[in-house]
């Protein structure tokens, strides 16, 4: 990856190679962006994770990872409001907790360039859902652009602060996994200026969208979007290249699919490559269809282009075939590859393709399969400690409602202890409407990240309304999941600025929660499953929430600040004379740093895994594993 220092280079024409994220990011300084919010969320992660480290040597710029996607976009939507360019980022779902702002944003418009970059997951690589992202835009009557690579990942983040200008309408830019972690070489170019600061003007008969204001502003935003179709007619974003028989309509990184496919294949087609999706250019992919009898769609996740193709081809009683997959010829299902579209091209062509699958797969079918390995919490994760002390406590018949985050790893054996989970936030309110209809206790767990986010909600609802529910947040002093972002809590803001961290007992505290303690789950695993057993029995006696913090850092965070110090603490090991390989440290906590000897059939830990957390001492009955030194 390039360092964040390559990125704030000012050498127009230097070529160098980035991920598309980074090329985003450096999209930012030669677009002259003045604001950027976010909440952190892959595949989009690596854009936040370079500009807060820019963002001090920017001058008149400020980012910040906003406490969730819906303070992100309010934050960057009143800046373009105000007059300055901003630009906010999210992943596929984190536009559903922004959808609120999303579609009065579009109403009100924006008097600067607003770019809304979203990161969706097709195949759902470190998401919850496929969402497509795309129907924001249909739904929203919102300008919509689509980059197929790095380099468009910049060229069109420019073109896009343009379109936004020229309309006066955010632009959702739209980007897949796919493309965000591919790299290409990125030509530099120069760095525009970013004022300090602006005048707010005032015009609430605009910017207030109460009933009268939205009446009158609704027809103006079907207005500009059909002024912004007729700029998609002539945008050289939307192109066709190539000539033949059969015409391709594609976006996305689905355009390298279909070019890798027709360059192997030796077949001749016309593509229409389209960059800009909403509003779609009717004219142009009209006049595409009356050109050739059969059209392949080849697109990810929902017929977004393939339904608009086939209603202009009915409105037009244009006689042509449109392939797709509506008639099954492509998935609505996760990821394409160039083999996908090599062999549905071949289905429609009635031909072969000049690879022989059936002899690769066949080849890759001799090669033994490697050994699962499924998601684990990190050796010496401060979470397998609370989740194996919370499900002692309970001896595992609690309901466990879980979160978004590192510790909805805890649904596979042996902690299993997730049971429910809906989206951020989700796991304390949960909790709640179970607490109310059965008898069961209820622990539910939050990570520290996510209750700033979108958990502060819950705990109101359940103070309020005497919810019998215990919570347990997960305190690990970062956002680790997306690549360890600040957050309220940790003390640093998105500007490398120190400040005061909001401390999470005092938030809860302050909320109403009666009872509230904080615990550090390394300390001692027996003193908190006693902890937990106290905090389940307040709960059900005063029928009202309880809540216990675990707070311990990342278990990488740990490691690295280990490094930096040079710091070599004593190793943990297991004496095997002592050992009875009674296998508890590995069907009760599961630490990958821990195995069983073939040879002496007696547990051992690997030193190049472990971190040290000393869980296993507590867990292990026969006092096998011990310290070095103690």
């Amino acid at each position: 990856m390039a360092k964040p220092q390559e990125l704030l280079e000012d050498t127009p024409g230097k070529e160098v190679l980035l991920l598309a994220n980074e090329a985003i990011a450096r999209g930012v300084l030669e677009a002259g962006v003045r604001l950027v919010s976010l909440y952190p969320g892959t595949p989009s992660s690596e854009i936040g994770n370079n500009l807060t480290f820019m963002a001090p040597h920017i001058p008149n710029f400020y980012f910040e990872f906003s406490t969730n996607e819906k303070v992100a976009l309010e934050v960057a939507g009143a800046a373009a409001v105000a007059g300055v360019r901003s630009m906010m980022v999210c992943k596929g779902p984190g536009l559903n907790v922004a959808a609120d702002p999303f579609f009065s944003l579009a109403y009100v418009g924006v008097r600067a360039g607003m770019v809304i970059v979203v990161a969706d997951d097709p195949s759902m690589w470190s998401s919850q859902n496929e969402n497509d992202s795309r129907y924001y835009a249909l739904m929203g009557n919102m300008p919509m652009m689509e980059p197929a690579d790095p380099i468009e990942a910049k060229s069109m983040l420019l073109e896009a602060f343009k379109f936004s200008e020229i309309f006066e309408l955010p632009v959702l830019f739209r980007t897949t996994t796919r493309v965000n972690h591919t790299r290409a070489p990125i030509r530099y170019g120069p760095i525009l200026p970013r004022p300090d600061k602006v005048e707010f003007k005032k015009d609430p008969f605009r910017f207030v969208p109460i009933p009268s204001v939205a009446r009158t502003r609704h027809p103006w935003l079907l207005a500009q979007i059909e002024k912004a179709r007729e700029v998609s007619e002539t945008s050289p974003l939307n192109f066709t290249e190539g000539q033949g028989d059969l015409g391709i309509i594609t976006s996305g990184v689905s355009y390298n699919y279909v070019k890798e496919a027709l360059v192997v294949m030796n077949l001749k087609a016309e593509v229409l490559k389209l960059g800009i999706t909403h509003p779609i250019p009717e004219k142009k992919i009209i006049d595409f269809l009356k050109r050739h009898n059969k059209v392949v769609i080849v697109e990810e996740l929902e017929p977004f282009i393939e339904t608009h193709t086939r209603r202009l081809s009915q409105l037009h009683s244009i006689k042509v075939e449109i392939l797709g997959k509506d008639q099954g010829y492509f998935s609505r299902v996760g990821e394409y590859s160039p083999r996908i579209v090599m062999e549905v091209l071949c289905t429609i062509n009635n031909c072969n393709t000049p690879i022989n699958w059936t002899e690769i797969d066949n080849r890759v079918g001799k090669i033994p399969d490697l050994p699962p390995r499924p998601p684990l919490l990190c050796a010496g994760c401060p979470h397998r400690a609370s989740y194996y002390a919370i499900r002692t406590a309970t001896r595992g018949k609690a309901i466990y409602p879980s979160d978004i985050g590192c510790y909805t790893l805890s649904i596979a054996p042996p902690l299993e202890t997730a049971d429910i989970l809906f989206d951020m936030g989700s796991s304390i309110s949960t909790a709640c409407g179970i607490a109310e209809v059965t008898d069961q206790d209820v622990v539910a767990t939050i990570g520290d990240s996510t209750f700033f986010a979108s958990g502060l909600p819950g705990i109101v609802n359940a103070v309020y309304n005497q919810h019998r529910i215990c919570l347990v947040v997960l305190d690990n002093r970062t956002t680790a999941m997306t690549g360890h972002q600040p957050h309220p809590g940790t003390g640093i803001t998105g500007m490398q600025k120190k400040v005061t961290p909001l401390d999470i007992e005092d938030v809860c505290k302050g909320l109403g929660v009666k009872y509230v303690k904080t615990i550090n789950p390394f300390e001692s695993v027996a003193g908190l499953v006693g902890e937990v057993r106290e905090m389940v029995k307040w709960s059900r006696e005063n029928h009202s929430p309880a809540v216990l913090v675990s707070k311990e850092p990342c278990a990488l965070l740990t490691a690295a600040d280990r490094r930096r110090q040079g710091l070599t603490p004593p190793k943990y090991y297991v004496d095997s004379e002592t050992c009875t390989a009674c296998k508890r440290c590995l069907n009760r906590l599961s630490c990958p740093a821990m195995y069983m000897d073939p040879d002496t059939e007696k547990a051992v830990i690997d030193e190049t895994l472990c971190n040290l957390c000393g869980t296993c001492v507590a867990v292990c009955p026969q006092g096998a594993i011990k310290q070095e030194g103690k």
